[in-house]
């Protein structure tokens, strides 16, 4: 009975090793536990970062989704600033030139409550990022700097919708190679 008392008996042996066996089952449920939790956590951030891209997305697609149709817009008020500009006034009644200028007014308000601004070109220096250069002539402006707007340029939200065609400066005249 002392061997019994003091967990010396016959069964002591067996009775470790199914312990052991269940500490170790504990052990590896408890590691796969862990590392099913550390899946969850990634597929959770991968599903908020998911949620977070489609509402930009779907934001960009609302913000910008008819550029197609504002590029053709700006086509429409170049035609119309055009004929506003070669209206003869000596021929051209007075009143439907102020009607032009009214409705030139009218659109490029409406374009600038969608977001649509002109680009500045006059006294700045030629920026490939805003601007278009289609020529370049010799003057006494420094080279690079802006001489003539082409065709006006225009962004959308602050992204470029349409570059500004220039004319920009060369520079004064060169000197023969003396």
């Amino acid at each position: 009975m002392k061997d019994v008392e003091a967990g010396g008996g016959p069964n002591s042996a067996t009775e470790s090793a199914p312990e052991n066996a269940d500490t170790h089952k504990i052990a590896d449920l408890e590691a796969k536990l862990r590392d099913q939790e550390k899946k969850y956590l990634y597929l959770y951030a991968e599903f908020e970062n998911f949620k977070k891209r489609a509402l930009k997305e779907h934001q960009d697609l609302r913000k910008f989704g008819w550029e197609p149709v504002a590029r053709d817009l700006l086509h429409v008020l170049d035609n119309l600033e055009r004929a506003i500009a070669h209206a003869d006034p000596a021929k051209t009644d007075r009143v439907l030139i102020e009607g032009l200028h009214g409705i030139a007014a009218s659109f490029r308000k409406t374009l600038a409550h969608q977001g649509i601004h002109p680009i500045e070109t006059e006294g700045k220096n030629f920026d490939p990022e805003l601007h278009e250069a289609v020529g370049q002539v010799e003057s006494e402006h420094a080279e690079g700097r802006i001489l003539k707007e082409e065709a006006r340029g225009y962004s959308w939200h602050g992204r470029l919708l349409r570059p500004a065609r220039v004319i920009v400066s060369s520079g004064g005249p060169k000197n023969g190679g003396s």
